[in-house]
């Protein structure tokens, strides 16, 4: 199941839920806001990161100024107990699945998302099908762009 981390002033926030309800994908959302990130979420974001940190902490966020942190610093349970006391250091909006992550609102990146089998069959309706150019299928995505 995807999981979108959120906080309810974040246009981008707002652009990525509506970007899946468009695609009609489900996903549960997470305000980061109203519950505590757990340990375990916040492990899996940084597991899926491929640059630690850098991915999902804002480094420019009021809290690192005023705290005067560096976060790379820190143990792993140390930032797992700061970004829990101040969760508005963390990029959004996140998107996780159990295999993927992606940060911010980019409708290439997150496109990932979209089911595989999905994904497979519009490339095949575009490439493969000879009646392509007839098709009013095709026509409801390049309007919806």
């Amino acid at each position: 199941m995807v999981r979108i981390y959120t906080v309810p002033s974040c246009s981008s926030c707002r652009k990525v839920k509506q970007w899946f309800f468009d695609q009609n994908i489900p996903f549960v959302e997470k305000n980061i806001l109203a519950r505590p990130i757990s340990d375990n979420e916040i492990k899996d974001m940084l597991l899926l990161s491929e640059n630690g940190t850098d991915d999902i902490i804002s480094k420019r966020s009021n809290h690192i100024k005023k705290d005067n942190v560096d976060v790379d610093s820190m143990k792993l349970n140390e930032l797992i107990e700061y970004i829990k006391a101040n969760p508005t250091i963390l990029k959004r909006p996140i998107i996780v699945d159990d295999t993927k992550m992606v940060v911010g609102y980019n409708p290439d990146e997150i496109s990932t998302f979209i089911p595989q089998a999905r994904r497979f069959a519009a490339w095949a309706c575009k490439t493969e099908c000879p009646r392509y150019d007839e098709c009013d299928s095709h026509l409801d995505e390049e309007t919806d762009a």
